[in-house]
């Protein structure tokens, strides 16, 4: 919490990039282990790429060319990014090894890369650290929820060739987990936003009259749109994981953290859940989050 609201853009965005290269790391080592041979460096070099746009974009959006060459830059940087690897893979023997070998690295930009640097910038924006709080309580709930319920009631499996402890009843109960969570959360927004404030939990790199209150009126059939699709593409993304443990025959995706595997385990579903969190603020949300300055 310190570091997603007290945090400078700079230091977030390297705090970031760390878990993303730990969980680059990782997947990785399970697309190894699956009988791949990935391009490590120009891997890890893209994703750092990805972070210095998006850090470059937050940090100056206020020149209004600055955003505009970094998005130039980094829209070519995705189109380059698998003629590149294809290059590359010109390298491999055998060459029938080339095009999964491409395939398995690129994937990683979008898994791990453009989807925790959305992330920077979300937190870029004003209250964008209120938003990002919101939307990982909204998938830990949902996690919480599922592990309870399924635990207890669950009898169906969701999917038994990837998951065999998931069930349809922890599913559903993640799903309303999250739905009352959000409900919650944005019924409480602006005491929320007073509380945090009364902490001085602002960024150092604005100041905190920049932050307007949040809007106190939001739909209802937009909070649970958007906890909804944020808690399936959560759960999306922890059996996406799953899948690429099972076929690697590995049980965790690391071990640097004990008794709970590797980082990718810890931010599976965060991974999918982010962009769809990205979508409805700038769509949806920011709107809300802006508070009473915004213009409508």
């Amino acid at each position: 919490v310190l570091a997603l609201f007290k945090a400078p853009l700079w230091l977030f965005t390297l705090l970031v990039l760390g878990v993303a290269l730990l969980a680059a790391k990782e997947y990785l080592d399970i697309a190894k282990a699956t009988g791949f041979r990935p391009f490590r460096k120009l891997s890890y070099g893209f994703v750092v790429c990805i972070f210095l746009f998006v850090y470059a974009t937050g940090e100056y959006h206020h020149r209004a060319w600055i955003p505009g060459y970094v998005s130039t830059a980094a829209s070519l940087l995705l189109v380059a990014s698998p003629f590149i690897l294809l290059v590359a893979g010109a390298r491999r023997d055998p060459l029938s090894q080339a095009l999964p070998d491409v395939a398995s690295s690129f994937l990683l930009l979008p898994y791990a890369g453009l989807s925790l640097a959305s992330m920077v910038i979300v937190r870029a924006d004003s209250n964008g650290a209120l938003f990002l709080l919101f939307l990982m309580l909204l998938v830990w709930s949902g996690d919480i929820a599922a592990y309870y319920v399924g635990r207890a009631m669950g009898k169906h499996k969701l999917a038994p060739r990837i998951s065999p402890g998931k069930t349809w009843e922890g599913a559903i109960a993640s799903a309303i987990g999250a739905i009352v969570i959000a409900v919650l959360l944005f019924h409480y927004l602006r005491p929320a936003y007073f509380a945090l404030k009364q902490m001085h939990l602002f960024p150092p790199t604005m100041a905190p009259d920049s932050f307007a209150p949040p809007r106190a009126s939001i739909s209802l059939i937009n909070v649970i749109a958007f906890a909804l699709c944020v808690n399936v593409a959560a759960q999306l993304g922890d059996l996406v994981e799953s899948m690429l443990k099972r076929g690697g025959g590995v049980k965790d995706s690391g071990t640097l953290l004990p008794g709970h595997g590797g980082v990718l385990d810890r931010i599976d579903a965060l991974l999918f859940a982010m962009p769809v969190g990205w979508f409805f603020y700038f769509a949806v949300l920011e709107k809300y989050f802006r508070g009473v300055s915004y213009v409508d």
